[in-house]
């Protein structure tokens, strides 16, 4: 018995919701050079028919149909007999929007103010580990930016493991963030723990869920509604297929702007606070159409290995790099231990861009 994602149609302006069901999804790729009509009329006939729902999605050289619903009445035969068809293919994996073979291009996520991440570039996001003060943000985010972020990261609510730790100035941090922005440009990367904490993340350009609130489920159905990209952090335990889950609960929401990122998981090796996944970037990509970028800092947990970490991660293909970056790590508030300073992040910039570069060109 496999799962059946029921999405209500487009028309209905509804959101979505996630159902257990029978049979396995099914993806049905049409003949090139097929007229706009005939797929209308070919998808009509099929919802009139069967109790699916369908995606479609239009590519370069092909058109790509995801049933969704309860598929085990479909009769693959039937489907495939039709002039329009070229083949059908059962799907077993759960996630269907988050999945590549009913999205078979990249995702690339544009931001208005012009940013990238998933066209082949790689995207450096890099900031403190927690805003501090107006003078301190301010100051990381115009290095980063002149060696070459496109993003600033930043946390005003912080997740701690104490409740005696900093956790982080909150609304006033998000204030400080904004005038960061408007000293540099770059768009803003921070966490947001609360859905009542949503409307003061009106100006933020990304919108990170941490590892810890990778399966608060009302979260991250609450974010399938806003307009604005999604970074998604894999949970502290969590696998590969729980991550694109949790992708999908914002995605069946409406909201498709998901970007992954890998932070490393926990295992019985102590000597890091994290032990770094590097496997997880091209299984993603492989079994999935969404962005995938690497966040060296939180899987090493110590400064000197954030480089070597970074580098593996450009060169299996990463689409980004989140990397905490300070003005003075011995004194930082939180996460100094694997804070870069300015200087070792233009280093660092260079040698990664150089790699991917290179990985290009092979």
């Amino acid at each position: 018995m496999g799962f059946a994602f029921f999405v209500p149609r487009a028309a209905a302006g509804h959101g979505s919701y996630i159902k257990k069901g029978k049979g396995k999804n099914m993806i049905i790729v049409l003949k090139a050079n097929r007229s706009e009509e005939q797929v209308k009329n070919f998808i009509s006939n099929l919802t009139d028919r069967y109790d699916v729902s369908v995606n479609t999605w239009v590519g370069t050289h092909s058109t790509v149909l995801g049933l969704i619903g309860d598929t085990a009445a479909v009769d693959s035969e039937y489907i495939a007999a039709q002039d329009i068809v070229e083949s059908v293919k059962r799907v077993q994996e759960p996630y269907k929007k988050a999945n590549r073979k009913f999205h078979p291009e990249d995702t690339v996520i544009k931001l208005p103010t012009g940013q990238v991440i998933g066209d082949g570039s790689l995207a450096l996001i890099a900031g403190p580990c927690s805003v501090e003060s107006e003078a301190q943000i301010c100051c990381v985010a115009e290095r980063v930016k002149a060696a070459g972020a496109t993003f600033l990261r930043g946390g005003a609510f912080k997740p701690r493991t104490s409740p005696y730790a900093f956790q982080g100035l909150k609304a006033e941090g998000l204030e400080l963030l904004k005038k960061a922005k408007e000293r540099t440009g770059l768009p803003i990367v921070t966490e947001i723990m609360s859905i009542g904490h949503l409307d003061l993340f009106e100006d933020v350009d990304v919108i990170q869920v941490g590892a810890r609130n990778m399966q608060n489920f009302e979260l991250l159905k609450e974010l399938g509604h806003v307009h604005k990209p999604i970074l998604l952090k894999r949970g502290l335990a969590n696998t590969i297929e729980e991550l694109l889950m949790s992708a999908e609960y914002i995605m069946a929401g409406g909201n498709e702007q998901v970007i992954l990122c890998e932070r490393g998981i926990r295992t019985y090796e102590t000597f890091t606070r994290n032990t770094l996944d590097i496997s997880a970037v091209p299984i993603l990509k492989r079994l999935s159409h969404l962005p995938v970028i690497v966040d060296p800092s939180h899987a090493s947990g110590i400064n000197w290995l954030v480089e070597p970490l970074a580098m593996a991660a450009a060169a299996v293909g990463a689409d980004g790099l989140i990397i905490e970056v300070h003005n003075d790590p011995s004194r930082a508030l939180c996460d100094g231990a694997q804070s870069l300073t300015p200087d070792q992040f233009d280093v660092l910039a260079k040698k990664v861009q150089k790699v991917t570069e290179t990985v290009k060109s092979l």
